[in-house]
């Protein structure tokens, strides 16, 4: 069932939300080559509980950290650790930032030093890919118009669209419906109404869209060792167009 939100609790989402890309803004200045994962962490959750919020991710269904972090050939759910960051990575820093009971949700992806040519594609084209998709989070249309959307821009630049992990509503809960896929036919899946928050989050590889898991069953990597990047916001559908509560 899709849970409509009031302005009221759209307005609580927000202010997660700016905590949260509060959060990113810091992180962007620390991404260098020498910082490892798990401090990127440990900063992450000390930003949060400084400004009065929670890493929601932690302890979801088992998971130990506030952020997940994924290097490189990790689509998503990259565990923090003694990794050491070094020029020419690329890592994606995702979180949940839980604000008095509301949720917000965002990744991005940063460059570590000086990167090739192909992982800046990559990250380009996949932010952009976010923003189009938003363009289409407007009342009346259906989310298979956000995931064809993305599917279309992103194939046209080469690259290939994670099918496994998905964007989907938000409020007191992480996951709530609809399902937000970032492929497939428009005109399909639940019609947009003024109320509903979701993630809208692509993943896009430069090699196959298929994945495989670690043995620790959260970090999933690319099969064939390809680079991947993920951008993401959290936005509500609102009556004036979509409202993007995680906006750095």
């Amino acid at each position: 069932m899709i849970i409509i939100k009031t302005k009221d609790q759209i307005q609580r989402m927000k202010e997660a939300g700016e905590i949260l890309a509060a959060c990113h803004r810091e992180i962007k200045n620390l991404i260098a080559p020498g910082i490892t994962t798990l401090e990127i962490d440990s900063f992450a959750e000390q930003f949060m509980r400084k400004n009065g919020a929670t890493p929601e991710q932690k302890g979801y269904n088992g998971f130990p950290y506030a952020t997940c972090t994924s290097l490189n050939d990790v689509i998503c759910h990259g565990f923090p650790g003694k990794t050491v960051l070094k020029n020419g990575d690329i890592i994606t820093v995702d979180m949940v930032v839980n604000l008095n009971g509301w949720l917000a949700d965002s990744a991005w992806s940063y460059a570590v030093g000086e990167i090739s040519p192909q992982a800046q594609h990559l990250m380009d084209v996949t932010k952009e890919s976010l923003y189009k998709g938003i363009e289409k989070a407007v009342i009346g249309n259906r989310i298979g118009d956000i995931s064809n959307t993305i599917q279309v821009y992103a194939e046209s630049e080469g690259l290939s669209v994670v099918r496994e992990f998905i964007g989907h509503g938000i409020g007191e809960q992480m996951h709530e419906a609809p399902q937000v896929p970032h492929y497939g036919p428009p005109h399909v899946g639940a019609r947009l109404k003024e109320g509903m928050v979701i993630t809208i989050e692509p993943m896009l590889n430069t090699g196959t869209y298929r994945s495989k898991m670690d043995s620790d069953g959260w970090t999933a990597r690319t099969m064939d060792g390809g680079l991947s990047a993920q951008y993401e916001h959290t936005l509500a559908i609102t009556a004036d167009g979509p409202l993007i509560l995680t906006a750095q």
